[in-house]
C-alpha cells in the first residue's frame, strides 16, 4: 500500500481534527489491535518536533471496527504553533508491521484573533 498524500492547514488557536477510513477493495479494514503515530516536522530531515501525536498519548483514537482514525490537536496546543509550513506522516501499527497510511505538509494559518 502507498501512503495517500493529504496536505493541510492548521489554524493557529483552533482545535485542529482529521479522520481517516483505511479501506480495502472498499471495505474499512479492521484496526482491533493497531496503534498509530504521528509525527510532524519542518523538514523530512531535521530532528525538530512540531507535533507528536500518537494512540499513546491520545492525540489519536481508533474505532477499530469502522477503520477509522481520528486526530486531534487542541486549540492550546495549535495557538503555541509558529512554524510556517511542516511536513508529516501518520502510521498505523500492528505488531512488527508498520503502515504509512498518510502523509503531506501542513501550513500553518497564524491567528488573528487571540
Amino acid at each position: 500500500m502507498v501512503a495517500r498524500i493529504a496536505n493541510f492547514v492548521v489554524e493557529q488557536g483552533a482545535t485542529f481534527a482529521k479522520s481517516f477510513t483505511w479501506k480495502e477493495g472498499g471495505v474499512a479494514k479492521n484496526l482491533t489491535g493497531y496503534t498509530a503515530r504521528m509525527k510532524a516536522r519542518p523538514s523530512i530531515t531535521s530532528d525538530t518536533v512540531i507535533i507528536d501525536a500518537s494512540t499513546a498519548n491520545g492525540k489519536i483514537t481508533i474505532d477499530p471496527l469502522l477503520g477509522v482514525i481520528e486526530l486531534t490537536i487542541s486549540a492550546t496546543e495549535t495557538a503555541a504553533m509558529t512554524f510556517t509550513t511542516a511536513v508529516y506522516d501518520l502510521e498505523l501499527v500492528s505488531g512488527a508491521v508498520v503502515t504509512r497510511l498518510v502523509q503531506g505538509t501542513l501550513t500553518l494559518s497564524r491567528e488573528v484573533t487571540r
